[in-house]
């Protein structure tokens, strides 16, 4: 038993009923473990994510971690935005649809099982696919400590910078992002740090 998993259960307000019932129908599957990551029940295989528990306002959901590979044959599977890569969710509103879509979660996470037994993975970007915006690369082309520091970043986080970066329309806003992280990147940290 873990304790913050049973914490997580126990304070949840206005989905519990609807957690219960997901943690129930996980639980049937006796080859997954359960964990707590991230700030939520998160249900293993050797140590491998294979899907997780969680509530937002206005729903709440399981998240398959590499729900990208699956079949999703009745096409519930949502990609939370467009830049999420791998995961992906089955969303409820209330307790009656977890009740009706039972067999097809306990399907879905057989496959998500199989999935990470084959050893298959998501082809995910890697940084070279993300354009390095003129002005940033004029900073690291400035200054040597900023450019040792961001290509030793991990690749996640140096994806994160030049996703942010770029998402700026203008070359003002671009700068300004830029000099805010700047004390991050050479701090070795993340977007998110």
């Amino acid at each position: 038993m873990n304790t913050q998993v049973e914490h997580f259960f126990e304070k949840a307000q206005k989905w519990q009923a609807e957690f219960q019932l997901l943690r129930d129908i996980i639980r049937e599957n006796k080859s997954l473990e359960e964990d707590y990551k991230w700030m939520h029940p998160c249900y293993t295989l050797a140590g491998k994510n294979i899907v997780l528990i969680h509530g937002f306002k206005e729903y709440c959901a399981l998240l398959f971690h590499k729900g990208a590979l699956m079949k999703d044959p009745r096409g519930i599977l949502i990609q939370q935005t467009e830049n999420v890569q791998s995961g992906r969710q089955i969303r409820f509103t209330n307790i009656e649809q977890i009740i009706q879509l039972q067999s097809v979660i306990k399907e879905y996470i057989k496959e998500a099982i199989e999935i990470e037994k084959s050893g298959k993975k998501v082809d995910m970007k890697k940084v070279t696919d993300y354009p390095v915006p003129e002005e940033f690369q004029k900073a690291l082309d400035d200054d040597e400590a900023l450019h040792k520091a961001f290509s030793a970043l991990s690749p996640g986080r140096q994806k994160g910078y030049l996703f942010y970066f770029n998402q700026a329309k203008q070359s003002k806003t671009r700068e300004t992002r830029i000099e805010k992280y700047y004390a991050h990147i050479l701090d070795g940290k993340g977007i998110d740090d």
